[in-house]
């Protein structure tokens, strides 16, 4: 039973830091690097706060893929043996795959960013008329990239909500009943 505490405070803890700290990012320290003064300073402030938070975020990334893999390895009855847990698991697991590489990219293209000393932006993920077509390039790709994060990832915590209430004992019953059902008409 603690194990699968520890594992299931893993996995979510973990999201709830990559969803926290993405949706922070695009809300919040993208956009007011736009108020610091000097136009070359901006991109030096964004890149210190993103390069502050990448250590603390891959650790999130770790701990909710670990926990994940341990929630699945303690529910793995549950999956083949309840309806509707291997397509939740399987979505789960696709969107998982995609805010991992959302991320990634994300990060390509902010070291990208980052690698131009005191470059004039307008902000985090807006170009300025001076800031090199490179560099403004990363940065409108980083404009749209910057929501997709929280978007998967809070995509990620709607199903893990779902996948709660599977496992109320009502629900778990009725999922095993109707999936005997369903192995009973195949045959």
């Amino acid at each position: 039973m603690a194990r699968n505490t520890l594992v299931r405070t893993l996995h979510d803890v973990g999201l709830a830091a990559w969803f926290g700290g993405s949706l922070m990012g695009a809300v919040g320290l993208n956009a007011a690097a736009g108020a610091v003064d000097d136009p070359k300073q901006r991109g030096r402030v964004v890149n210190e706060g993103w390069d502050r938070w990448t250590p603390l975020n891959a650790g999130a990334i770790g701990a909710h893929l670990l926990g994940g893999a341990g929630i699945l390895l303690a529910n793995r009855k549950r999956v083949t043996g309840q309806k509707g847990v291997a397509g939740m698991t399987a979505l789960k697991t696709v969107l998982t795959g995609a805010a991992l590489g959302v991320t990634a990219y994300s990060r390509i293209l902010g070291r990208k960013v980052a690698s131009q000393q005191d470059m004039p932006v307008s902000s985090g993920t807006d170009p300025s008329a001076q800031t090199p077509p490179d560099v403004a390039n990363a940065q409108q790709q980083l404009k749209a990239l910057q929501w997709a994060v929280p978007a998967t990832t809070a995509a990620i915590l709607a199903i893990n909500a779902y996948a709660g209430e599977q496992q109320r004992p009502s629900e778990m019953s009725k999922g095993v009943r109707d999936r005997a059902r369903q192995l009973a008409h195949l045959n």
